[in-house]
């Protein structure tokens, strides 16, 4: 029989555990982690901030589910990992045997290191517990500032909002999320947190935390400004958690090194989720995602992987579906303007991919008013990359149309022109590859307005 021991039991872990037991019934399956909750949507943490879900509904597992995994669970911290023994030491003392080793801890938040960071009432949103306290927190609290500039950050910022305290947001640019928004969808959500009454402060920085009897009661920004406050939350970005794995001679750089069948240096142990770096196809560059769906795919494929089946990962076009400010906002491909990793982070943020911010010689075309609104990435011959907010008519065509790669040449032109009707032009494209799909379910290289290329550029 063969032992699999799991490190963590987020998406990716459970993912691996389902695949091995699809393969391998009798197999023993153990979990080891150090979060009570167990398996629980980390993504699902900032609609129960907001209040618009109960904590029962982030459970998406039930008695069933359980049964159905016949997996041991253990909550425990391991101190290490003991390659050349096969085993993992736990910090009782204990060794855990493994024949199989799947490393799938995810990461962790990035912690402040400003003076005042260790008074109660300073607060960020990693895991169960930290939501439950900031929800308490928040009963009693009436203002709160929010250090960031990604997602997690304006997910603070809103579900603390919604809560009825007064926010003011702390952004170290002079806009928000820059490496990834441009100007316009910058100031969409700059709009849209005004009308949420939310105080944005740009170019601005945390220097201290200023409290009495170890509580916060307000901060200290790097110009000298003081502002009152019961909360301080920051989203400064996610880091893997890789001591363990470099402690043990494991491959790593950002994160832990897998190749193609999520394998680490050593054959038997595996990395999947936050926690593995991973080559991206197309730019060619090995790549994090903190994103649910490839840590979903990656302990898919670990999984079969270590049940004896091979199946290989090929890492999809980043993908993710969020809202920014209460509007839906689909983010697709590479869609980077250049300026490298936003200063708000200290590492890629949660919900993030690093491959938003590569752009091949890219050029932008976009199109937009209100909320709604659509920025292209466009090389030679193909999209590469699209952000879309509001209106989701076309997010999942243009989906297709980058992961594809299908050739757009016949439409280029048009898309580029000043002021042209990209929605438009891009509803009658996808209308035209679905009508041929539709006649000719393998797509010809004759055919020109569909015709996929193997190359960017």
């Amino acid at each position: 029989m063969t032992n699999y021991v799991i490190l963590g039991t987020g998406v990716a872990g459970i993912a691996a555990a389902q695949a091995v037991r699809a393969i391998d019934k009798q197999g023993k399956i153990i979990f080891v982690s150090n979060d009570p909750h167990w398996y629980y949507s980390r993504p699902g943490l900032a609609y129960y901030l907001a209040g618009e879900v109960e904590e029962k509904q982030l459970y998406p597992f039930g008695p069933a589910e359980y049964k159905a995994l016949d997996a041991h669970f253990w909550q425990a911290t391991v101190s290490k990992i003991l390659p050349q023994e096969a085993c993992v030491l736990l910090n009782d003392g204990k060794r855990l045997r493994y024949d199989r080793l799947l490393i799938a801890v995810g990461a962790s938040a990035v912690h402040l290191s400003v003076p005042g960071a260790e008074l109660q009432g300073v607060v960020k949103l990693d895991h169960m517990e930290d939501a439950r306290q900031i929800v308490a927190q928040a009963r009693r609290g009436r203002t709160v500032v929010v250090v960031g500039g990604g997602i997690t950050a304006l997910e603070l910022a809103e579900g603390l909002a919604q809560r009825r305290l007064k926010v003011h947001l702390f952004i170290r640019t002079a806009r928000y999320w820059s490496s990834v928004l441009d100007e316009s969808e910058s100031n969409i959500i700059q709009h849209r947190l005004k009308e949420d009454k939310i105080t944005v402060h740009y170019e601005t920085e945390l220097a201290e935390i200023l409290g009495r009897q170890g509580r916060v009661t307000g901060i200290r920004t790097g110009n000298g400004q003081q502002i009152g406050c019961d909360i301080l939350a920051y989203a400064i970005g996610v880091q893997p958690r890789i001591q363990l794995a470099k402690e043990a001679g494991i491959a790593c750089e950002r994160g832990i090194l897998a190749d193609e069948h999520l394998r680490t240096n050593f054959p038997n142990i595996f990395a999947a989720g936050d926690v593995a770096q991973v080559q991206d196809p197309i730019s060619g560059r090995s790549v994090i995602d903190s994103l649910w769906a490839p840590a979903r795919d990656q302990g898919q494929v670990a999984g079969t992987n270590m049940a004896g089946k091979s199946r290989v990962y090929i890492k999809p076009v980043s993908f993710n579906v969020t809202r920014l400010a209460g509007i839906t906002t689909t983010i697709i491909g590479n869609v980077g303007l250049g300026s490298g990793r936003d200063e708000d982070q200290v590492a890629i943020a949660r919900g993030d991919s690093e491959t938003w911010r590569t752009i091949p010689d890219a050029i932008i075309a976009q199109s937009g008013f209100d909320v709604n609104h659509l920025r292209l990435m466009v090389t030679g011959r193909n999209i590469v990359g699209a952000i879309v907010m509001g209106d989701q008519k076309l997010s999942a065509a243009l989906q297709t149309l980058i992961r594809e790669r299908i050739d757009i040449s016949s439409i280029r032109e048009q898309l580029l022109a000043p002021h042209a009707p990209i929605a438009e032009i891009l509803a009658g494209f996808w209308s035209q590859v679905h009508d041929f799909r539709s006649r000719r379910p393998v797509a010809s290289a004759s055919a020109p307005t569909l015709r996929r290329v193997s190359s960017i550029g």
